[in-house]
């Protein structure tokens, strides 16, 4: 990584689509409070909408980060995540008010660590955007019709792509185009390659040394 470099730019993520409907999906939902207890996010990606697939009279611990996977003995529930045909999607499509709740992290974390690489729907709540970015996932909005449409298609077509655009803010499938939105600073970010702070920090070492080095409060 050269001076003045961030992270990969993300200005188009293609893959097949996985619909999850409803709306108001909290953070809880996504990554139930007991899995917030991880040292790191390793494995986290498995526990993704744990409560709403599985019924669990004892629910697992998280595991350790050592590689192993964990065992779920829990009767699943009827959901996207547990179906095989979605299991390499990368595309999560949602309604409105998606990520809403509390501002853990671990949520992202977990979605990306499933597989997901964008997140397409018809509102986010803001600090879910955010920390969506910080991990380079953009969330990408359109009308309620239009993610209606993508969710009944990606539903009936598992296998097929779907591209989002984020230069562009379009999101593409079959024959289909859709006018979509994406904050233009988050845009700015992911195409620019400005999305992740600690690469950018890393790749301008010598200018926040002097930076450091100028200001009165700071020691050698």
């Amino acid at each position: 990584m050269s001076q003045g470099e961030g992270a990969e730019p993300v200005r188009r993520v293609e893959g097949t689509g996985v619909p999850v409907r409803g709306d108001d999906i909290d953070t809880d939902q996504i990554i139930p409070a007991r899995f917030l207890k991880v040292v790191t996010f390793d494995g986290i990606g498995e526990f993704a909408f744990f409560d709403q697939r599985y019924d669990s009279a004892a629910p697992p611990e998280p595991r350790d980060g050592d590689g192993e996977a964990v065992e779920v003995d829990d009767e699943p529930k009827d959901h996207p995540f547990n179906e095989a045909r979605f299991r390499d999607a990368s595309v999560l499509v949602v309604n409105s008010n998606f990520g809403c709740g509390s501002s853990r992290e671990h949520a992202p974390q977990a979605l990306m660590r499933w597989g997901i690489d964008a997140v397409v729907g018809e509102s986010f709540a803001e600090i879910f955007a955010g920390n969506c970015l910080a991990l380079g996932i953009p969330t990408v909005t359109a009308d309620a019709g239009a993610i209606e449409a993508l969710q009944d298609f990606v539903d009936a077509h598992p296998d097929e792509p779907v591209a989002v655009d984020v230069a562009a803010e379009r999101v593409s499938y079959d024959d289909v185009t859709v006018e979509a939105s994406v904050d233009e600073t988050q845009r700015t970010a992911l195409v620019e390659g400005k999305w992740d702070t600690t690469a950018l920090m890393a790749a301008n070492e010598e200018g926040i040394e002097a930076t450091a080095a100028s200001l009165p409060y700071v020691d050698d």
